[in-house]
């Protein structure tokens, strides 16, 4: 089978586009300068601009591009999160609707950042009233252009990420303040972080692809959420460091600006659809999925 993609050379593309490697699959991935990429046996990097007519019957689409979140949140950084999520997802659903087979499933990125923060509630997919904070707004047009695909009969799937655990993404960053012996929880340490194994996220994806009574919103987090304090203490334990020294929620403020929401502030996330359809995780719990990607030397 032939897949297309956005974002596979990005932290979750560069897993996801091994895995259907392994599994003999052909990927065509979307690139902006598709001559700075070497092609393969198994991908062939193609530009924006490619003419669909010369691709292969394509079974799935997947979306994954998107400015990270990680900086220092300005109007312009701002911008750019949500302009290069929606303008992306626009060209590919321009490209889809050139196929002249259309494929059978398309999947586009999205993040549990759709329900807004909270302390106290539980969000699973069933959860339709999204947040109204800078995140969940991002989402919520994100999702509403990609619901595009839905006009042509795809069976469209919104993959709303928690955090991704593994030697890229959030995980070195998080890390570096227990390396460095002044771990501890931030802030009040009572808010709740919905993470998921980085392995469990393209097996997640690659079983949302191949399940056609799979769609909608599917919640990638993994089945036990930990509050910020005790994810920290876990963290700890596992790379040998102690858990003493708190970093003050205005001292967190001050250093990273608008961004500090995505730590300060979190949300409790159910797989619940993962788990109806018998997904069964590899990691769903926390200590086991750092010592595998860590190997307890952090």
């Amino acid at each position: 089978m032939n897949f297309l993609l956005t974002g596979g050379t990005g932290f979750v593309g560069k897993h996801l586009v091994a895995a259907l490697h392994q599994k003999g699959y052909h990927t065509y991935i979307l690139t902006r300068s598709p001559a700075n990429s070497a092609n393969s046996n198994n991908s062939t990097f193609i530009g924006y601009d490619h003419p669909v007519e010369e691709l292969p019957t394509i079974y799935g689409v997947i979306n994954l591009a998107g400015e990270s979140l990680f900086g220092y949140w300005t109007k312009q950084k701002k911008e750019a999160i949500l302009n290069s999520r929606i303008e992306t997802t626009k060209k590919v659903i321009q490209m889809i609707e050139k196929l002249e087979e259309k494929p059978d499933v398309f999947i586009n990125g999205s993040a549990v950042g759709y329900y807004g923060m909270s302390e106290d509630l539980i969000f699973t997919e069933e959860t339709e009233q999204p947040g109204s904070d800078f995140l969940a707004r991002v989402v919520v047009e994100w999702e509403r252009t990609a619901k595009q695909a839905e006009d042509f009969g795809i069976r469209t799937i919104y993959a709303r990420f928690g955090v991704i655990l593994g030697k890229s993404g959030a995980l070195p960053l998080m890390s570096l303040p227990v390396k460095l012996f002044v771990g501890g929880k931030v802030g009040s340490g009572e808010q709740w972080l919905s993470w998921i194994h980085i392995d469990d996220v393209t097996e997640l994806l690659n079983f949302c692809l191949l399940n056609e009574n799979i769609r909608g919103p599917v919640n990638f987090t993994a089945p036990n959420p930990l509050r910020n304090k005790d994810f920290t203490k876990v963290l700890a334990k596992v790379m040998n460091r102690p858990y003493w020294f708190p970093t003050p929620a205005p001292l967190f403020r001050l250093a990273t600006g608008q961004m500090s929401q995505l730590v300060l502030k979190g949300q409790y996330v159910l797989p619940q659809k993962a788990e109806t359809h018998q997904y069964q995780f590899i990691y769903p719990e926390l200590e086991a999925a750092l010592k595998n990607i860590h190997r307890g030397k952090l």
